[in-house]
């Protein structure tokens, strides 16, 4: 299953509250990677928050995978999960009229 995960920051979250925590959230990143599990990894250009694009066998598996991210254990980040289904629009191209 496909899952798009967008980060959201903590509230009142300092500039540099990350920076302790994000070499080992860069190896995490590329351990998932590795793994298969995270597909494509981007930023978003106005908020500068990560968009994720994982491969999971549910939204379950998705959450507990990234409540292993090192910035989500520290508490500073949370993510939205959305699962994400294939788009059956080019079905009515070819429907009988």
């Amino acid at each position: 299953m496909q899952i798009l995960a967008l980060e959201r920051e903590q509230p009142g979250l300092a500039p540099d509250a990350c920076m302790p925590h994000l070499r080992a959230e860069a190896a995490r990143v590329w351990e998932l990677q590795q793994a298969g599990i995270l597909r494509e990894i981007y930023f978003d250009a106005d908020q500068h928050t990560a968009v994720l694009m994982l491969e999971c066998a549910d939204v379950d598996e998705a959450r507990r995978i990234l409540s292993e991210m090192p910035l989500v254990q520290a508490g500073l980040i949370t993510f939205d999960v959305i699962p994400l289904a294939p788009y059956p629009g080019f079905a009515r191209l070819f429907a009988e009229e």
